[in-house]
Order: C-alpha cells, then structure tokens, then sequence
C-alpha cells in the first residue's frame, strides 16, 4: 500500500537549508491544512458521536486503542475526561501498546502484536456495551487492528481514526473517520500533522460526547471536578455566574453541594436542599437545563 503518511513531502525537500525562521513558517503552513482536513470528515465523527454518547448513556465505557504517538494521545483524552467532566476515571480509557511504561518511552515491537490489545481489552472486561476507537496514523497498526478484531468478535460498536484512505483499521470499523493531512513536512514523522488531526478528532469525540450526555451548560463547564485550587476557583465563578450570588455565597453553596456545580446552582435556583437538588438532576440524567431551565443571568 502506497501510504500518504510515509510519503515525502516536495514542499519541505530542502528544509535542511533554510533560516529557522522560513523552516518554522513551512512547518506553520502545512499546519494550517489539517483543520480543513479534519473538516472533511465532520460527518462520520458526527455519526461516531452519537454512537459513543448512546453507549455511555446505557452504562457502556469507551476504549482508545493505540500505538506510539496514537495510543499516547487516546490515554491523553481519556484522562482529561475526568477533571472537565466528572466523568468516573474508567468511564473513557486509554490503551496503548506496551502499556503505561510507553507512555515516556518507546517499547519496541509492542504495537506489531495483533493480540495484545485484545489481552489488555480483556483485562478491562470489555463487553458488548462498550465502543472501542482504534487510532492509526498509518491504518494498518497490527495492535490496533487486533483490538478492534476483537472487539467486532464481541459485538462492541468500533470506530477508526487513521489518515490514509481505505486503511485496514478503517474496513474493519463500524465508522471509519478518515483524513488525508498530506505527507508530512519530515517523511513518516506522524506526530506531525498526522498527530494535531487525530488530537482535533479526538477533543471533537470526548467533548461532543459529554455535550450531548449534559455535562455542559450552554459553553460551560457546570461538571467540573474540583480537585485544585484552579478548578475550585473555576467552580466558584460558575456558581456566580449562573445564580447571581456572590463569591462567598458561591462558596457556601458549593461546601453544602459537595462541590458539584450543578447541584449547588438547583440548590439556590429552586430553593432545595442537596439531596432533592440530586435527586432532580437524577431524573433530569443530569440536565441542568431540564432542571432550572434557560439562563436568565
């Protein structure tokens, strides 16, 4: 297969003899092609959104699956899910070939076996609930097409995210999400353009996802986790902002809330106590809007 992602780039055929300046503007311009890219594929990553945030809502988790710079980025937003969303720590998942040691290092031969993502699928106790994303630049990864071999077997829904058409990983999902960003500026080097796509692609799936499951309020981001001095800030100025209190009383009503933005903004709005503020958001599959309806702030 002649795959775009290995090819030479002519643009960038001379790079080695240029100014830092006129080699860091190339690097800039190839850039500013993988927005348009990803672009294209806005209608399959809408399909796969849907598909995640339906099995989410059902109980099901989501699987990243990848390897070297794809598996780094899976583990990358599946981590921050927590913190921005409140989302329970094995709700979104990262695995990557070679496990958390290749995190900050390159173990070698890892990503060329196709059983080890279904071992460590297994180990998490994949079920048919579950939605698993394989991420290769190339398409072809075999740790990445045995993950999803495996998950198909299961009857998992399976998305793929690569950046060459027709990709093997793609033929094998359920969605395959795939965009051409063009050779990159070093041949092969597919943390590059190849990685800022599938970075875009991936921020698009996880916040999408939560959106529609309501862990938003028109832009904000009501299920913050408190877990550090930023994000209690964070949480105190949403409570503000969105009962019109002021930042001790923001402050009252979060310690009464246990720090749940959403809870303490029912508290106030509606004149509940915790409890039935929970209980409300509960029917509501945590709704803030089905609870205390339009801003009015």
């Amino acid at each position: 297969m002649n795959l775009t992602t290995e090819q030479a780039n002519p643009v960038s055929a001379n790079i080695d003899q240029l100014t830092t300046l006129d080699a860091v503007s190339l690097i800039n311009r190839e850039d500013t092609k993988v927005a348009a890219a990803v672009r294209e594929a806005l209608p399959q990553i809408a399909v796969a959104v849907d598909v995640i945030a339906e099995a989410l809502a059902k109980g099901g988790r989501l699987f990243y699956i990848g390897a070297g710079t794809s598996g780094r980025l899976g583990v990358l937003d599946a981590v921050e899910t927590v913190p921005t969303f409140s989302a329970a720590p094995d709700l979104v998942q990262g695995l990557i070939a070679g496990g958390s040691d290749a995190l900050t290092q390159s173990i070698e031969g890892a990503e060329d076996r196709p059983e080890g993502a279904g071992e460590d699928l297994i180990a998490c106790e994949l079920t048919s609930k579950d939605v698993v994303c394989g991420i290769a630049a190339s398409g072809r990864t075999p740790y990445v097409v045995g993950g999803l071999e495996y998950a198909n077997a299961l009857g998992a829904k399976t998305i793929a995210i690569a950046c060459n058409a027709h990709s093997a990983i793609g033929q094998l999902a359920d969605i395959s999400i795939s965009v051409d960003v063009g050779p990159e500026i070093i041949a092969g080097s597919t943390r590059m353009k190849a990685g800022t796509a599938q970075k875009m692609i991936l921020n698009t799936l996880s916040t999408a996802a939560m959106i529609r499951l309501g862990k938003v309020y028109g832009n904000l981001m009501v299920d913050v986790k408190v877990s550090n001095q930023k994000l209690a800030e964070r949480a105190c100025g949403l409570v503000m902002r969105l009962t019109g209190t002021d930042d001790r009383q923001a402050g009252t009503l979060l310690a009464r809330a246990n720090n749940e933005v959403k809870s303490a903004v029912v508290m106030s709005r509606l004149g509940v106590d915790y409890d039935e503020a929970h209980r409300l958001l509960g029917q509501a599959n945590g709704k803030l809007r089905e609870v205390i309806g339009d801003d009015p702030v």
